[in-house]
């Protein structure tokens, strides 16, 4: 191991103590150890001291430059030691590098949620003394890149996932100089145990066929199988490519969704019998009770023309609401409506309202991802099954 050798003035760094801001006499000191070991490495490595002849030196002193190290204490500027043939590496960086690495990490962490590049810099500042531009955040979360690929591509092959929620969502992103709006669609599932996943995620041009389509497209060829039921809205261009690219699947229109396209018909006054009957309906315990209950309620405002629309909403959309009631008990309160999918989306919203208009693509979908795969490891693997 190398042996650190070197004298320090006591008077001197005593006056610095009594006189001087203790923060600046540790780093003043800590230069000098640091200093100290890097030239102590050279002489090791040369296999001889300064001015020293020796038939074993394998190299000659080539002088020092300046490398910043950046501490929790703040940044240290460091005399580097060179020799001629440029062989020589210090091992000190490579030590400390776990100091820059969790602080690169922190910056990185702190923008994922949902702290902006702004505040970032400010807060940095705060702990290291030292400021750090906007531009030098972004280019760190850059470092997400690789491990958002990695998991937005994994292998789906492994698992059978019975029940997949599917939605999209807006927003804004920079492209050829002007602010377009983009649609991120994600998908999440219950898996045969009864536990949550979230499958991945795409960020593609406005909502359509051909673009569900290729996001489902890109499941597949991760290896999903066909699921039991799929849980979405009402879109019509997404109900089209369930049935195109997952033959015999289940289609289980989001409940929620439902019941608000029918109360949005219902008249502002005096409906308050007919929510109470809607409310029913979706509260039975059995599908012979459900359309028991629907068909009741068609027939009692059946004459009414201020509830024609709602009826007609109701009636044209009753079935494929209620897809769930064709699975286990347990399940169907999970399966009847996109609601988990929902608040997963407003994880992704909190953080997209922060930067209000993403630089581009990319940045979009390396933001979003790192949300997903932090609310994956942090609220959906540490839940136990949904039906216990």
């Amino acid at each position: 191991m190398t042996q650190l050798q070197f004298n320090l003035d006591m008077d001197f760094l005593k006056d610095s103590v009594l006189h001087s801001n203790l923060d600046t006499v540790v780093k003043s000191a800590l230069v000098l150890v640091l200093n100290e070991f890097m030239e102590k490495e050279r002489d090791k490595y040369l296999q001889a001291a300064a001015y020293e002849r020796s038939s074993e030196r394998l190299d000659y002193r080539n002088g020092y430059y300046e490398r910043e190290l950046i501490m929790s204490l703040g940044k240290l500027t460091l005399k580097v030691p060179r020799t001629r043939n440029g062989e020589f590496s210090t091992a000190l960086f490579e030590k400390y590098a776990r100091h820059d690495q969790a602080l690169v990490l922190s910056m990185i962490e702190m923008v994922v949620n949902g702290v902006s590049t702004r505040k970032v810099t400010q807060i940095v500042e705060q702990l290291c003394g030292e400021s750090v531009s906007k531009s030098l955040v972004s280019s760190l979360t850059q470092k997400l890149d690789p491990i958002i690929n990695t998991w937005a591509s994994r292998s789906l092959s492994s698992t059978y996932y019975p029940y997949v929620f599917l939605d999209a969502m807006y927003i804004k992103v920079r492209e050829h100089h002007q602010v377009v709006s983009k649609a991120v669609y994600i998908a999440t599932a219950i898996t045969e145990e009864n536990t949550r996943e979230i499958l991945g995620l795409s960020v593609d041009h406005v909502e359509s066929y051909d673009s569900w389509c290729r996001f489902l497209q890109q499941l597949k060829s991760r290896g999903i199988q066909s699921p039991k039921l799929v849980i979405s809205d009402a879109h019509q261009g997404l109900q089209k490519a369930i049935q195109r690219e997952f033959l015999g699947t289940g289609w289980q229109r989001c409940n929620v969704h439902f019941k608000r396209n029918i109360i949005e018909k219902l008249p502002k006054k005096g409906s308050e019998d007919f929510r109470i009957m809607l409310k029913r309906i979706f509260e039975a315990v059995t599908l012979e009770d459900t359309r028991k209950f629907k068909a009741e309620l068609m027939d009692k405002y059946a004459e009414n023309q201020k509830y024609e629309k709602a009826l007609n909403v109701l009636d044209d959309g009753f079935e494929d609401t209620v897809q769930y009631m064709n699975f286990p008990e347990g399940i169907r309160v999970h399966i009847r409506s996109t609601n988990s999918l929902e608040r997963l989306n407003q994880e992704v919203r909190r953080r997209e309202r922060v930067i209000r208009i993403f630089p581009n693509t990319q940045s979009a979908f390396r933001l979003i991802g790192a949300v997903l795969m932090h609310y994956q490891e942090n609220d959906y693997s540490n839940r136990k099954s949904l039906t216990k």
